[in-house]
């Protein structure tokens, strides 16, 4: 596959974002530089969503892993600062990736990547498109420990109910996101969306899938 042209890198792409096993529905999609490094990636992901940047995570695609991980806990993983998102489709033959994050809580998000468009003129990115539904709470137990927690909301009779009350509160409604508090967190990254000199990889890059998936063949 060859590499990627300077105009492929400044073309962006929508990243469409689920929050697996999780109800009600939370999702998002953000448009993103086509050129940005997957260390970025994480940082828009966690503004998008409205987590706090404070678990460790990674980011899964055609059975490789990028990020900044515990080498006691995961072996393996491909330096996320050196590697773009039109590199990672262009290695892995994927238009979708995992992202992980808490490794404790393990909220599992699907990730997919809508085929490149031109930038539109004057817009800075990244740009939150859309929100739905608020993200859970950090430490509140992953899917299962969040499932609990919004039945305490629901049901006066629940054992934790007066736990709820107090953390976050009876007057939380999981369904309503702040897209205002998301927009500005996500606006926030556009500085690092500076143009950066293509670093080099520290470590050979993947091999390169050759089977792919309808709409994956961009380059």
């Amino acid at each position: 596959m060859p590499k990627p042209s300077q105009d492929q890198l400044q073309q962006i792409v929508h990243l469409g974002i689920t929050l697996n096993d999780v109800l009600p529905e939370v999702s998002r999609v953000v448009a993103v530089p086509l050129g940005i490094y997957l260390d970025t990636v994480h940082l828009v992901l966690q503004a998008a969503m409205g987590w706090s940047n404070t678990h460790l995570w990674l980011i899964e695609a055609g059975g490789f892993t990028w990020g900044v991980t515990d080498p006691d806990l995961r072996d393996g993983s491909l330096p996320a600062d050196r590697t773009t998102l039109i590199d990672m489709v262009a290695d892995t033959g994927m238009n979708r990736f995992d992202y992980i994050y808490d490794f404790g809580d393990q909220w599992e998000h699907t990730v997919t990547i809508v085929k490149p468009m031109p930038a539109a003129p004057g817009v800075a990115y990244p740009l939150l498109i859309d929100a739905v539904g608020r993200c859970p709470l950090e430490d509140s137990g992953g899917p299962l420990g969040w499932a609990d927690l919004l039945e305490a909301l629901e049901d006066p009779a629940h054992p934790r109910r007066a736990e709820i009350a107090e953390w976050p509160g009876l007057e939380f409604d999981p369904r309503k996101a702040n897209l205002a508090r998301l927009e500005e967190a996500v606006a926030s990254l556009a500085k690092l969306m500076t143009p950066r000199r293509r670093r080099r990889r520290a470590s050979p890059r993947p091999p390169k899938r050759h089977a792919k998936s309808k709409g994956d063949e961009w380059f």
